[in-house]
């Protein structure tokens, strides 16, 4: 019994600890979201977040996500969807889902990336080569990312501060 969490949902699932997660999340979940396409973890069409990192899940035995937070397109909600579509990013769109993943992934990571960063992070493939909109979308979901929240700041109280004024 493999036990995970996705979109959220908890799940435990009787499944062969070999089978490719990509299968699990089509076949035994019904999230068709997440596309097959090269089946040997190359091209990235079947791209979900693993702990909030990008992971190939047609390589990927389904047992490394025991225990594990899994989102897929169906469950994410970030604002590269919004710039996608207002850059017009897909054009046949097979692969978007895995596109949509990796780069909310990667705005994650680095709210505001660099093209050096996004041609360097951003290995998933698109027949349709439409790299170019991929980083303006990027680009455009990262003006729309809220501010992250202000660090905590550690106040120290009067019975913290040295005796001597800290000479």
């Amino acid at each position: 019994m493999i036990h995970f969490t996705i979109n959220g949902q908890a799940k435990a699932l009787d499944v062969e600890d070999d089978t490719p997660l990509l299968w699990v999340i089509r076949e035994q979940l019904g999230l068709t979201g997440t596309k097959f396409g090269c089946g040997v973890g190359v091209c990235g069409a079947c791209t979900v977040l693993l702990n909030g990192k990008p992971v190939r899940t047609c390589i990927l035995p389904v047992v490394v996500a025991s225990g594990a937070e899994i989102t897929t397109i169906e469950g994410l909600d970030h604002p590269v969807q919004e710039a996608w579509l207002e850059e017009q990013v897909p054009q046949c769109g097979y692969c978007q889902s895995g596109q949509l993943m990796a780069a909310s992934a990667l705005l994650d990571e680095i709210r505001q990336p660099t093209d050096g960063d996004i041609d360097e992070r951003m290995t998933n493939l698109c027949r349709c080569a439409t790299y170019d909109r991929i980083r303006k979308g990027i680009h455009n979901a990262s003006a729309k990312m809220p501010e992250p929240p202000p660090e905590p700041v550690e106040e120290t109280s009067p019975e913290d501060a040295p005796a001597d004024g800290g000479e």
